[in-house]
């Protein structure tokens, strides 16, 4: 997984007030929250600031990273969990971090890529991915920037769910009954399908 530096700015005031205060001077209100809890015994969170430029390349990205934060000279790593965007203009409103650790497994949106030529678009098909992202459980260390998936099986008609899937490492957490790609049938396919089934 690559890593990006993201610098912040502690912030001792919140609430909604502060949070118009803090947009109003181009920065984003965030949070990082990690092993402490509150009396409450919620995770409590670090309430910090950061720049539009400062995260804009790890929020505006296809990429997935780990985070190498500096808040006023404290430095910690986390990876990013939540985004709030304005639903009208989507600017940038908030963003959550989870602070992390090399041995402490972590769930993350991983990419996936779909590799090779499938029998089915050689027959014709399609080929469509279902979904962009699944969810993976491990420490940050051992998580990818993306998953590779081989389609070059794959045909017409038929998919790949997740629970066909497996990564070294790797603990699945997106539902086993999920369809990751399909290769779809299309008009000239099912056309020649009907051809030979005239033929014979």
């Amino acid at each position: 997984m690559k890593s990006i530096d993201v610098k912040g700015t502690a912030r001792t005031a919140t609430g909604k007030k502060a949070s118009r205060e803090i947009r109003k001077s181009g920065a984003v209100p965030c949070n990082l929250y990690g092993e402490a809890k509150g009396e409450n015994g919620l995770p409590k969170a670090l309430s910090f600031s950061a720049t539009q430029e400062e995260l804009r390349k790890l929020v505006y990205s296809p990429d997935i990273y780990s985070v190498n934060l500096n808040i006023d000279g404290k430095e910690c790593k986390a990876v990013m969990k939540e985004l709030q965007f304005h639903p009208v203009t989507d600017k940038l409103l908030h963003v959550d971090f989870y602070e992390i650790t090399e041995n402490k497994p972590i769930v993350m949106e991983v990419p996936i890529k779909l590799n090779g030529l499938a029998e089915g678009v050689r027959a014709g098909g399609k080929l469509a991915a279902s979904v962009r992202k699944l969810k993976v459980r491990a420490p940050y260390t051992a998580i990818p920037e993306r998953l590779d998936i081989d389609v070059t099986n794959l045909g017409l008609g038929k998919t790949i769910k997740v629970a066909e899937l497996s990564f070294e490492g790797l603990e699945l957490v997106t539902s086993p009954s999920v369809v990751v790609c399909q290769v779809k049938m299309t008009r000239s396919a099912m056309s020649a399908a009907s051809k030979e089934t005239t033929e014979e």
